[in-house]
């Protein structure tokens, strides 16, 4: 396989700012076609980025932008960015699941509200999405859906303190588990990526405290790891749980100081990482 996504059409969810952005800008740099499936069109008061302000990094990155606006909780609003991307691009080669919603609450404390979200937007979502899209990555030689979710652990201490955030996600992993192994004989890769460490974004950003933000990475680790999975032949990776770091020292990385948000500072390792 060659180690570009030049030509490739990504239907990126949440892209509008950290982890999803960052994997449209690495894609951007190959020449490759990006719809920038996002909620945000019109500037945040806090947080950073539109669907707007990604599209024109993704024009000047050297790709082509379709920034859509968009909740992946509406079932038919997905549908028709799915098909508005087909028609625009030519089809759908790869999917990336990166939308979240996150609250690290415990029971007592999640209201129903919450709860109902972060269902929404991180299992719902992740189905509906990875539905919509299958029929037109059949028709891609190198399929892929990538979705931003965690290796499965039934260890309790996973889900005490915040059981609704981590059902969630893992419900977005059992996607992954599942999808991987129903299309494998369509060729379609699925697989789910997760960070060793804490990334600095506006989620860490607003629910950790200042000092794990220091001690996090910067999101291009996550987008280098992402570009090396969706580069790779779609009939020989499927159904994996990689962590960023180990699956880049696998492809031989060995430098890994320029991610850090603090260099020289000890890492603060993510949820659900052993």
């Amino acid at each position: 396989m060659t180690a570009t996504l030049k030509d490739k059409t990504l239907f990126i969810t949440g892209a509008s700012r950290g982890i999803g952005r960052e994997i449209a800008l690495r894609a951007a740099k190959d020449g490759a076609r990006i719809a920038v499936a996002a909620k945000t069109a019109e500037p945040h008061p806090k947080l950073a980025g539109t669907i707007h302000t990604v599209a024109k990094e993704i024009e000047a990155a050297g790709g082509k932008a379709l920034p859509i606006q968009l909740d992946v909780r509406d079932e038919n609003a997905v549908r028709e960015a799915v098909e508005l991307t087909a028609k625009t691009f030519g089809g759908i080669d790869v999917l990336v699941n990166n939308a979240s919603a996150i609250s690290l609450t415990p029971t007592e404390q999640t209201p129903a509200k919450r709860f109902d979200l972060m269902f929404g937007v991180n299992v719902r979502a992740t189905f509906l999405c990875s539905q919509a899209c299958i029929p037109h990555l059949r028709k891609s030689a190198n399929a892929h859906i990538l979705t931003l979710s965690p290796p499965l652990s039934m260890k309790p201490k996973w889900f005490a303190g915040h059981v609704a955030y981590t059902m969630s996600k893992y419900g977005m992993s059992m996607c992954t588990l599942g999808m991987a192994e129903e299309l494998r004989k369509d060729g379609i890769a699925v697989n789910s990526l997760w960070p060793r460490t804490t990334i600095a974004t506006a989620a860490v950003e607003v629910h950790f405290p200042p000092q794990i933000l220091r001690a996090s990475r910067h999101a291009a680790i996550m987008a280098d790891a992402a570009h090396a999975i969706l580069t790779s032949d779609a009939r020989a990776t499927t159904g994996n749980f990689y962590l960023d770091e180990d699956l880049l020292r696998e492809r031989g990385v060995t430098e890994f100081e320029k991610y850090a948000v603090t260099p020289g500072v000890s890492l603060f390792k993510d949820l659900y990482v052993e």
